[in-house]
């Protein structure tokens, strides 16, 4: 009798031995993979495409926040398999400076993905992107040359060098980007027609802290004064939506900068109210039926360069 129980928990116990096993190599598939190369990342997808799997994108340059969890939320409940690309490229940066000092925090960001539920993420090496200087030149005016084109020459080009790049990699059916980079936006879909692609730009509203400032990576990079200093921007902006009402145009944006600029420490370099598609500037309320503002603001002693904007009609 002692025999037999004791080869009846040795077959218990093998049992359970092999189902741990293959719970355990199920959590190894499940898991969040993480790619630093072109090819391993294309052969995943592959793999993914002939299950007739959709792909969703999330680019980014890394340090992640709330906004940029958002984005792969949406991206997980839109598609089948969640591609995330961490990827701090230098040609879209007009200002080593600042470059240099933009937060890097991997470790941080992969845990991040995966508790919002990414697949995988695509952090590859500058010389991966760029085996050789990309001397491409993009340039879809007005939405590349106005605001921030005016103000960063060459971002826009360096943005759609690294976007192209990336969308050929992944080659995704879903792209997502956040409102606040409204301009950014906009580019990106010129760059799609441009690349005569099919890729379906998702837009994503901003995410703001509890104060009303737009969450950004560079927020990081500012002491908690300066963080609820920057506050104002956006608590100016949303009180000129119930002013706009009585003023015009251009005396709205002229308030907006008086009552941005009253603050010691922010200083607007430049406030622009424009159509929502076309990014032309606008005279009146009646030149369009899509009307959005678009503020930069510098905030602090550093300085750091915010941007937000708001919606006046559309």
């Amino acid at each position: 009798m002692l025999l037999f129980l004791l080869y009846f928990f040795n077959d218990i116990l093998s049992y359970l031995r092999k189902k741990a096993v293959i719970l355990q190599a199920l959590i190894r598939y499940i898991a969040m993979k993480v790619f630093t190369k072109i090819v391993d990342l294309q052969a995943a997808l592959s793999c993914d495409r002939k299950q007739e799997a959709k792909i969703g994108f999330v680019p980014t340059m890394g340090a992640l926040h709330a906004g940029h969890a958002s984005l792969v939320e949406r991206s997980v409940k839109d598609s089948d398999v969640t591609v995330v690309s961490i990827f701090l490229n230098p040609t879209q940066f007009n200002d080593k400076s600042d470059l240099e000092h933009y937060p890097q925090t991997f470790e941080a960001d992969c845990e991040m993905l995966e508790n919002v539920g990414a697949d995988y993420v695509f952090a590859p090496s500058v010389r991966e992107i760029y085996p050789t200087p990309d001397t491409r030149v993009f340039d879809f005016p007005p939405v590349t040359t106005v605001m921030e084109g005016a103000k960063r020459p060459g971002h826009f080009n360096g943005v759609c060098q690294v976007v192209s790049r990336l969308f050929d990699i992944v080659q995704p059916d879903y792209a997502y980007f956040g409102e606040k980079d409204w301009q950014q936006i906009a580019v990106v879909k010129r760059l799609v027609q441009f690349m005569n692609s099919n890729i379906e730009i998702v837009e994503c509203p901003i995410v703001r802290e509890e104060s009303g400032l737009a969450m950004s990576s560079r927020n990081e990079r500012l002491s908690a004064d300066e963080r609820m200093l920057a506050a104002n921007i956006y608590k100016a902006l949303k009180a000129s939506v119930e002013k706009a009402k009585t003023l015009t145009l251009g005396e709205t944006r002229n308030w907006v900068v008086a009552e941005i600029n009253a603050h010691e420490g922010l200083e607007v370099e430049y406030f622009s109210i424009v159509d929502g598609l076309t990014l032309v500037d606008l005279d009146s309320w009646n030149d369009s039926e899509y009307v959005v503002g678009c503020i930069t603001v510098y905030c602090g002693s550093t300085p750091i360069r915010l941007i937000d904007h708001i919606k006046y009609k559309g």
